[in-house]
């Protein structure tokens, strides 16, 4: 073990003096002048990021994240805050079928929302993320917007039963 510390330290002086004597090696201290220490840099705070748009033309934005992909991100994606009131404030998957009832000019479903009102809502009436597109005894169908920039389906469809769900 000492062999091998004696030899290191040789071969790390003759490298050391190799340099010294070729003007590649460590200068002394005394051959360095005296410099003013260097001003700090001005703190100017973080730099704004540059404006950032992007053109689609049909392609999907390279700078969205795929994992949160189908995620809301229009209206209504914050659920809450800036959702208008009443029925074209609720979203498909937040409607309870609580009854459907005809009517001369057709049928007429009552709807149950989370915060526990209730809606009566026609074929053509608008939701925030769809709309009805039918209504029969036992079943509402609705056109939910897909807001999935990999999916080739820009609507779905969505029904909800009267009595659970039928198969």
């Amino acid at each position: 073990m000492k062999r091998l510390l004696i030899a290191l330290m040789c071969a790390a002086t003759s490298i050391t003096a190799r340099a010294a004597a070729a003007g590649q090696g460590p200068t002394p201290a005394a051959a360095i002048p005296a410099q003013a220490p260097a001003p700090a840099p001005a703190e100017t705070g973080p730099t704004p990021p540059p404006n950032y748009i992007y053109i689609p033309d049909g392609r999907r934005d390279p700078f969205l994240s795929l994992v949160n992909r189908g995620v809301e991100t229009g209206p209504g994606a914050d659920r809450g805050a800036s959702r208008p009131e009443g029925l074209p404030g609720l979203l498909v998957d937040e409607l309870v079928v609580r009854g459907i009832v005809q009517t001369p000019r057709g049928f007429v479903a009552m709807v149950g929302s989370p915060t526990g009102k209730t809606y009566s809502v026609r074929p053509g009436d608008r939701l925030m993320d769809g709309s009805v597109r039918e209504i029969t005894a036992q079943v509402v169908t609705l056109l939910q917007d897909v807001n999935d920039p990999l999916s080739l389906e820009k609507q779905r469809e969505v029904r909800k039963y009267l009595r659970g769900e039928v198969k």
